[in-house]
């Protein structure tokens, strides 16, 4: 049985923070607030591969009330979400993944950024997409204040 799940995940552009996206260090003046490192690819795909699974979300696994997640890296939280979908019987097989943010140009980090999703999650790198795009200077992303983060993945029951 195959099943699909959908992702999403934005946050806040800040001074004083690093950008990680997709695991890569992005050079920037203004990183991602949040409570890990704030990585809104590995989030919007932990979200959707946990949805396909039916396990629920990021949140619910790594709760932000939790000490022990304060600064995690992401792509650690996103294999340990696939292990636990594992153990529910499911193989992470594919993904799509939609960065929506004014800039940064993120082109030529997305072979990187493919490579170690590939290694977190399992699946084969030429099942995973990543497409970089703007909002066209509309709304909080057009300003240059956020990012926003759109995942679809599937599982496949073992």
């Amino acid at each position: 049985m195959i099943r699909a799940g959908i992702g999403y995940d934005s946050h806040r552009l800040v001074v004083g923070r690093p950008l990680i996206l997709g695991g890569q260090r992005i050079p920037h003046d203004r990183g991602l607030e949040g409570h890990s490192d704030a990585d809104a690819i590995a989030h919007a795909l932990t979200d959707a591969i946990l949805g396909a699974a039916a396990m629920g979300d990021i949140g619910r696994l790594f709760p932000d009330s939790e000490p022990k997640w304060k600064g995690a890296d992401s792509m650690v939280l996103l294999r340990l979400a696939c292990e636990q979908v594992a153990g529910g019987g499911f193989t992470p097989r594919q993904a799509d993944i939609t960065v929506i943010l004014e800039g940064p140009r993120l082109a030529r980090f997305i072979p990187a950024m493919i490579e170690g999703l590939s290694r977190a999650t399992g699946i084969a790198a030429d099942a995973l997409s990543i497409k970089a795009k703007t909002n066209e200077g509309m709304g909080f992303i057009g300003r240059g204040e956020g990012v926003a983060v759109m995942a679809v993945a599937t599982v496949e029951s073992t």
